[in-house]
């Protein structure tokens, strides 16, 4: 964690993870910087061989915690690590439903809201935290601002620390952004 430049607590967060391409998929075979440690995996974008960068920011777009996880990890994995000392809503999409996982965040005083499956009931849900799931595209405009304006992701590493050193420096170069996506 970036304790320094750790956001705000606000009492509201929103969580997401998004793919980290460290060369393209055609190359995956012959890719040998990250032999061993990048994976291949599919996300909403299509396949990608790489890691996942999982994000927490707060209401006002400051980053509150981060992860890098091999690209085949379940979303909901890293969540406890992150939410660490949080307490409020955390706002994710639905790759973040599990029943232990949101009882676990609960009884910490972080209540989990998401969007429900096809497939579940629907329970009542209140106007705020409807309200808070139709601005769940901030952290969408985080990650978009991360890889197109910090550039963490390109595929021309040369090693793992240049990697590790690149990503570091576009979230402490974002944490400095005087403007950043808010509600």
């Amino acid at each position: 964690r970036m304790h320094l430049l750790q956001g705000e607590k606000t009492g509201i967060y929103f969580i997401d993870s998004t793919p980290i391409k460290v060369c393209h998929i055609k190359r995956e075979k012959q890719h040998k910087v990250f032999d061993g440690l990048a994976k291949k995996s599919k996300s909403t974008t299509g396949w990608f061989f790489g890691f996942k960068l999982h994000l927490v920011i707060n209401d006002k777009g400051e980053i509150m915690a981060f992860k890098v996880t091999e690209a085949t990890t379940d979303d909901r994995v890293p969540v406890e690590d992150l939410t660490q000392g949080l307490i409020g809503k955390l706002i994710g999409d639905k790759g973040y439903i599990k029943g232990a996982l949101s009882e676990a965040l609960l009884s910490r005083g972080l209540q989990v809201v998401t969007r429900v499956k096809k497939k579940m009931k629907k329970g009542l849900i209140s106007l705020l935290d409807k309200a808070l799931l139709r601005k769940r595209a901030i952290i969408e405009s985080v990650n978009d601002q991360l890889k197109n304006i910090s550039q963490i992701e390109h595929t021309r590493h040369r090693s793992i620390w240049n990697f590790m050193t690149n990503l570091l420096c576009g979230l402490i170069a974002y944490c400095f952004q005087p403007k950043k996506p808010s509600l």
